[in-house]
Order: C-alpha cells, then sequence, then structure tokens
C-alpha cells in the first residue's frame, strides 16, 4: 500500500500539528514532526520507520527545489553591498541546495534556536549572531504575527513585504515600512537620505 493511497496531504499535515500539541518542545522543528507524521503513517500501513526517512529525503530535495521571486537575487546583491544580511526561518529550507546561502552572514532556523518566530529567542539570536542590537535590525517578512509582531516584540524595526496586495490585519501595529517586494524595499534602503 503506498501511504498517499491512504492519507491524504491534510492527514498528513492533521499528524504534524497533533504530534506539535503532544510534543510542544518539539513543535518548533519541522524536520522531526514531518519525520514522525511520515514514520506514524508507515507504522499504520504496515511499513518500517525506514520508508519515513526516505519519504523525508524526497520531499527535502524538492523542498529546496524552488524558484524563488525574480526580484530576490538582485535585491539581496544591491542590500548586500551596503548592510549586514541575515535570516531566520521557521521552516527547513537548505540556503545551500537553494543559492542564497552567499548573501547572508548568519542564517538561522527554528530547528538550531529551539523556538519558532515568532518567539523572542530567534530574533535575540540572530542579532546576537550579527553583532549587533536588535534596534539596529530591520527585520524585513511577508507575515504580519510571526515576522513583524515578532521581531517588532525584541524593539527591530520592521518591512513587511506583501506582494499580494493583502490589508494590513486589525489590531495589529503596522510594519515600519510596507513594500510590494525585495527591489521595492532595495531602492527604498538604498535611495539618498530617505528615513525608513
Amino acid at each position: 500500500m503506498v501511504l498517499m493511497d491512504r492519507f491524504t496531504l491534510e492527514d498528513m499535515r492533521a499528524a504534524r500539528l497533533r504530534l506539535a500539541e503532544e510534543h510542544p518542545h518539539r513543535a518548533h522543528d519541522y524536520t522531526w514532526l514531518r519525520l514522525e507524521a511520515l514514520a506514524h503513517h508507515a507504522r499504520e500501513c504496515g511499513y518500517g520507520e525506514e520508508i519515513a526517512a526516505r519519504g523525508f529525503e524526497v520531499f527535502y530535495a524538492a523542498r529546496n527545489e524552488l524558484d524563488v521571486f525574480e526580484d530576490v537575487r538582485p535585491a539581496l546583491a544591491r542590500l548586500g553591498e551596503r548592510f549586514l544580511l541575515g535570516t531566520l526561518s521557521n521552516g527547513n529550507a537548505d540556503l545551500r541546495r537553494i543559492g542564497l546561502h552567499g548573501f547572508f552572514r548568519v542564517s538561522l532556523s527554528a530547528r538550531e534556536v529551539g523556538a519558532a518566530k515568532p518567539d523572542p529567542r530567534g530574533f535575540l539570536r540572530l542579532a546576537e549572531a550579527l553583532g549587533v542590537r536588535p534596534s539596529e535590525i530591520l527585520y524585513v517578512g511577508d507575515d504580519p504575527v510571526l515576522d513583524v509582531a515578532g521581531a517588532r516584540a525584541v524593539g527591530m524595526r520592521t518591512a513587511w513585504i506583501n506582494r499580494r496586495g493583502e490589508p494590513w490585519p486589525e489590531g495589529l501595529q503596522a510594519a515600519d515600512l510596507c513594500v510590494a517586494d525585495c527591489l521595492a524595499l532595495a531602492d527604498h534602503l538604498l535611495a539618498e537620505n530617505r528615513p525608513l
């Protein structure tokens, strides 16, 4: 029996959410959650857990074969000439496999930090790894709660990349800057004498 014949993607997602609730100390570790969910489903189908590890490798390879938006690389190149760049991600994508690692001085994941955004530990660890105070960082993200509210809570300035032109969530303090894409961000930040 093939796992996907018996379990839908929603079943897999539900298993990860259940595992996160049962193991809150591992809820930030997307790799562990996915592996454990696959192992659980494999056992239910009569397979050994080794098939889960193989399945995860297939997923992880595909996860890292993504096409980044056209504006990302040129914007990072421009920004990197003037600013120190770092990343903090809840996900488990490998920036080396994607080809973006060279733009960043520091790259942290929730798994490394031991907590997922918007938990302040990741943002504080990012500032520490970059050797700057949180107030010296402009944190750029696409999620109003995980990125903007999380970074603001530790004293970082914030920028929201809003590619779809969505309205800002009611009741949430707006980002310091809102732009449509990374090139617009670079244009704004690199313009002479332009305040944030």
